[in-house]
Order: structure tokens, then C-alpha cells, then sequence
């Protein structure tokens, strides 16, 4: 079968079917200290936890399902499996069951991301980090991409925008603090200091992904009328870093009136609702 026929129709095009190997496929006993982990490999940190519970349903149940692997000269290198072959050396056996697979270079780095990408425990930014690697290593366009994977072309999209975040927040969305709807509401405020400040609002204030869209919607909306009828003439940076800074925090449009001996501050809102929400905040 043609690399181009293999498009779109999973790991099965590329490995065969894992879960009921053919009759052609021999089970081979190979010792785990001869086989290295694919270099390819996306994932770089394994859950302990995970390893362990599998760990001990392989002591009580064995491995069930060989992992794939591919001969080299210097010994095999794991295709698809590298989490039960972990947990086998953590369950303290010698020995896996695998089938040995003969994959180019590009067909290995594809699995690695193919598989981690079936698993169901990938963060958000994990999943966009191995969109992004099948795109830009592998050359697929969208279109390939997400018929290789079974998902939509905006899926697809939506999930590549995330690593245009800062990586602050793109550490909180890895580190489950925010969700994949919270980052995606975040992509609606165009400066990157304003998406920080709400992030660590939504952390602190437990906001949900509905009150995060008022307040990013507030802020696209940020007076527009006022800026129009502000007056052209130079302005004091600071006061205007303050105004951004406000903005943010307060989820609205936010203006700094300076005079001789006093000033004032000008604070948007757009409704009843949105009042409240102020008030909360100003008292808290």
C-alpha cells in the first residue's frame, strides 16, 4: 500500500490491527533491557501513577497486548507500546511480548504521535504540540491532518491556535489549572499582558468559561466610543500602562482622566449583570 493510500485510515494502515495481530505476525519474547524507546517519541513525562496501576495488572494478568517494535543493529526500538513496556520493567519482568514491524524513519516519528494523539489522558497542549509536529515534520496540510486523526479541520485549527498562548498559560492549561475552553477564550484578547491577568483572575476567582467570554467580549468591546473621543494629545505612559493594567483586571474598558490637582478614573459597563460583576470585584 502507497504512503498516500495510508492517509486517513489510522495506525492500523501503518501497524495492522494491535488488538487481534494477523496470522503473519510472530510474538516474540524479547528480553526489555534490549529495547530502546522511540526517539520520536512526543511525550516526555509518563504519569508514575498510570505506570504503576499498569504495572500491577500486568503482574496479576501478564501483557496482554504485544507492543510493536522495529530491529536496528544495536537491538529494537519500540514503535507503539512504550507505556506497557515501562510498566512490565516496573512490574519487574524480564521479558514483553512484541511484534516486530519494519517502519522508515518518518512511519516511526508518525505512530509516536498517532498513538499518544488515540489516547484519551493528552492535555490540550500536548494534543497541539503533536498537531503541530505532524504538520510541520511530516508535511500534512489541515485537510490530511484531520481526516488522519477523525476530526474536524476547525478542531484541528483550534487546537494549533492554543500554542500561540503565552507559555505561562499554556503551562496552566498542561497543568489542568485551566481548561481547553478557557484557553480558547483567552485567544480573544489580542494583548498577551491582558491574557496573563485574566488567566490568573479565572485561577484565583474560579471563573467559568461563560463569565471569561463576558469579560473578554467587554474588553473587545472596550469603548470604542470613548477612544474615539479622546483627545489626540500625547498622553503620560504610565497612566496609559495603568489604564491596560486596570482594563485586564477589571474585565472593561477603563479610562484615566488626569487633572491639575485631582483626577479620575472611568470605568465601562454594559449592563445591569455587568455592574455587579464590578462591584464584586472593587469590594473583594
Amino acid at each position: 500500500m502507497s504512503k498516500n493510500n495510508r492517509l486517513g485510515k489510522g495506525l492500523n494502515a501503518l501497524l495492522g490491527n494491535e488488538t487481534a495481530t494477523n496470522d503473519d505476525d510472530q510474538i516474540l519474547q524479547l528480553k526489555i533491557d534490549s529495547i530502546r524507546p522511540n526517539p520520536y517519541q512526543p511525550r516526555k513525562v509518563f504519569n508514575d501513577q498510570a505506570i504503576e496501576d499498569l504495572a500491577q495488572s500486568i503482574r496479576e494478568h501478564g501483557v496482554i497486548q504485544p507492543i510493536i517494535v522495529k530491529k536496528t543493529i544495536r537491538g529494537h526500538i519500540v514503535i507503539a507500546g512504550e507505556r506497557r513496556l515501562r510498566a512490565a520493567q516496573h512490574a519487574g519482568l524480564d521479558k514483553i511480548p512484541a511484534i516486530e514491524k519494519n517502519l522508515t524513519d518518518k512511519e516511526m516519528r508518525e505512530v509516536a504521535l498517532i498513538e499518544n494523539l488515540q489516547r484519551e489522558d493528552l492535555n490540550p497542549i500536548e494534543i497541539a504540540d503533536a498537531y503541530d509536529k505532524l504538520i510541520h515534520e511530516l508535511n500534512y496540510t489541515q485537510e490530511q491532518l484531520a481526516k488522519r486523526v477523525g476530526k474536524s479541520r476547525s478542531q484541528i485549527a483550534n487546537f494549533l491556535r492554543l500554542l500561540q498562548l503565552p507559555e505561562a498559560i499554556k503551562d496552566y492549561v498542561s497543568r489542568g489549572t485551566l481548561s481547553y475552553g478557557h484557553a480558547r477564550t483567552l485567544l480573544g484578547v489580542n494583548n498577551t499582558e491582558y491574557q496573563k491577568i485574566l488567566a490568573d483572575r479565572i485561577i484565583k476567582e474560579q471563573l467559568s468559561v461563560r463569565e471569561t467570554e463576558v469579560i473578554v467580549q467587554n474588553l473587545a468591546n472596550v469603548s470604542r466610543e470613548t477612544k474615539q473621543k479622546t483627545k489626540t494629545k500625547s498622553r503620560n505612559p504610565e497612566m496609559k500602562n495603568i489604564e491596560k493594567k486596570l482594563e485586564a483586571i477589571l474585565g472593561t474598558g477603563v479610562k484615566i482622566v488626569e487633572g491639575k490637582r485631582k483626577g479620575r478614573i472611568e470605568i465601562d459597563y454594559f449592563s445591569a449583570d455587568d455592574l455587579d460583576r464590578l462591584l464584586k470585584i472593587i469590594s473583594s
